[in-house]
């Protein structure tokens, strides 16, 4: 399976992307084939809602995003990657998915794979509560089938992440895969 994996933290050594590495070794060693889009350092601009792209063609915003939609329409599967910022997805993530605007219709024709990993400082039982809200309806809309999601609370600092059960538990996503 080609997996695709959405980066949205602009810190490239944090606590969402160590999960993310974790995912990426379990899915490779499982026999997948695994691709990164850093969307928070990548060259992408905002939709600006011109629907130049009839919701399904090119859009008029000339950046990293005409080949991110070749790289997630090869793909079988969406990894969603994000810290946790203000109770939902990072900005950089955001903006990259406001993009499918223009490809809309060629996701959900695919029934994509997709899962989420991410990491809070907060660990309360409803730190994700809203994050995995817009998930789901992402996962509704896109139709996607979720695999499952990785939502490591209280992990403020790459050394807590590290400490914590969720690298194992984002390996063992990637790993169980099929």
């Amino acid at each position: 399976m080609k997996i695709i994996v959405l980066e949205g933290s602009p810190n490239q050594h944090g606590s969402s992307n160590m999960l993310a590495d974790q995912f990426i070794r379990g899915a490779e060693e499982a026999g997948h084939t695994v691709k990164v889009i850093d969307a928070a350092h990548a060259d992408i601009h905002p939709c600006i809602g011109c629907i130049h792209c009839g919701y399904e063609g090119p859009c008029v915003q000339k950046d990293d995003v005409e080949q991110f939609r070749q790289d997630i329409l090869e793909a079988d599967m969406m990894v969603f990657v994000t810290p946790l910022y203000y109770y939902g997805m990072s900005a950089q993530l955001k903006i990259l998915i406001d993009r499918f605007c223009a490809f809309n219709s060629s996701i959900q024709r695919k029934h994509m794979k997709s899962a989420l990993l991410a990491a809070a400082w907060n660990s309360d039982g409803w730190t994700f509560d809203a994050l995995e809200a817009h998930y789901k309806t992402l996962v509704h809309y896109l139709n996607l089938k979720d695999m499952g999601m990785v939502l490591g609370k209280g992990c403020g600092t790459p050394s807590m992440t590290q400490h914590s059960k969720y690298p194992e538990k984002a390996y063992e996503l990637g790993k169980k895969l099929n």
